[in-house]
């Protein structure tokens, strides 16, 4: 099974600039979606149904063109769960999970602390999910929880980790926490195959960061410790421009 997340930053802005054709060629399985920025009313659906996604999943914010995530599919899952019962968190459209016979895929989308006072929603989101996710693992052990995580790791997934040590996203105890959540039963899949330094996946729009790849990694497949012997591939497309993101992709084979 090939999964792609991708954060679009506006599904709208990115089928403008030819989402629909790049997705045919990277034919992914299932592809999870983030910061969609749309209501799927707002959108034409048949478009993803025409490049052989016929079943597709939509969990918007309740405020218009924010947020929102988004999973598209080959195949019908057995079960689609939107939200996490987060109450805060679910009005943002941050979460939505798909269940298949013996892996479940979820889309997430979590906050950056631009602000202090979304630092402090970012942080107590964090605990609140990762109790929620060791709940999850008891009834799903097969989980792969993919998305825009707005942490870089380590210092090898940030351009510049001495400048940017007190910023969101690279803050010690965000970067804590993301150990946590790795310790608690997760694999990182891109690492478990690339070592390697300058593997980013979002650049700011700002100076010519992508043209001189000055970025961070924040976007991950996280693969829970069961699946981690079917893992077989994990690669960043660097190559896809529809966002200030670009898409990952891990490949699970099938039992």
């Amino acid at each position: 099974m090939k999964i792609i997340s991708y954060n679009v930053n506006g599904i709208r802005a990115a089928l403008k600039k030819g989402f629909i054709d790049w997705l045919q060629a990277a034919n992914p399985d299932v592809i999870a979606l983030q910061e969609t920025k749309a209501h799927k009313e707002q959108l034409d659906l048949s478009v993803f149904e025409e490049a052989g996604y016929p079943y597709h999943y939509w969990f918007s914010a309740e405020k218009k063109g924010y947020s929102s995530v988004a999973i598209l599919s080959k195949v019908e899952p057995n079960h689609v769960e939107y939200g996490t019962g987060i109450e805060y968190m679910d009005k943002e459209g941050r979460n939505l999970r798909v269940d298949f016979n013996d892996i479940s895929i979820m889309s997430l989308y979590l906050p950056s602390g631009t602000s202090d006072q979304r630092l402090e929603l970012k942080l107590q989101y964090m605990d609140d999910f990762l109790d929620y996710v060791e709940d999850l693992k008891q009834n799903i052990p097969n989980l792969v929880i993919c998305g825009d995580y707005n942490i870089c790791h380590k210092p090898i997934d940030i351009h510049d980790p001495v400048r940017l040590k007190n910023v969101s996203g690279f803050l010690p105890v965000e970067r804590e926490w993301l150990s946590k959540f790795i310790d608690s039963g997760f694999v990182d899949s891109f690492r478990l195959f690339n070592d390697q330094p300058q593997q980013y996946s979002w650049w700011s729009y700002r100076a010519g960061a992508r043209q001189k790849n000055k970025g961070w990694r924040l976007d991950y497949h996280m693969v829970s410790e069961p699946l981690k012997e079917r893992i077989k591939r994990a690669v960043i497309f660097q190559e896809a421009k529809h966002s200030d993101h670009c898409p990952v992709m891990v490949e699970i084979e099938n039992l």
